[in-house]
C-alpha cells in the first residue's frame, strides 16, 4: 500500500496559508505560488480556494474584492485576530508534532548502525 499524503497536506495548509496572508495581504493565486515555491509541488487551485473559503466562514480571514490590473477582480485576503490565534495555536502544536515524529523515526534507529 502506498501513502497518501493529500489527508496530512490539508491539515497542515491552513496553517501555511494562514501564515502566508501574516505576512502580507494577499489573494489566492499569489498564495498558490508561495506555496508550490516553499515545495507543495502536488497543489492546485482546487485546494487552495477551498480552504481559503473555509478559513474565512470561521473567521480567520476575511476578504475584500479589488481590481485587478489584469482581468477579473480579486479577492484579498488579511488574517482576523481569531486567525492569529488559530495560527499561534497551530504553531504550537506544530512543533509538539515535528519533535514527537522526528523522535518516533530515530527509535531503534541507533541499535540498526
Amino acid at each position: 500500500m502506498i501513502y497518501d499524503k493529500s489527508q496530512m497536506m490539508r491539515g497542515t495548509l491552513e496553517g501555511c496559508i494562514l501564515k502566508i496572508i501574516r505576512m502580507r495581504e494577499t489573494y489566492g493565486y499569489e498564495i498558490l505560488v508561495l506555496l508550490r515555491e516553499c515545495g507543495f509541488s502536488d497543489i492546485s487551485e482546487g485546494t487552495i480556494y477551498p480552504l481559503l473559503l473555509r478559513l474565512e466562514k470561521q473567521g480567520s480571514i476575511q476578504a475584500e474584492l479589488r481590481p485587478s490590473p489584469l482581468g477579473p477582480r480579486r479577492k484579498y485576503y488579511t488574517i482576523t485576530p481569531s486567525g492569529e490565534r488559530y495560527l499561534r495555536a497551530f504553531e504550537e502544536c506544530w512543533a509538539q508534532l515535528t519533535h514527537a515524529v522526528g523522535r518516533a523515526m530515530q527509535v531503534g534507529e541507533e541499535d540498526a548502525q
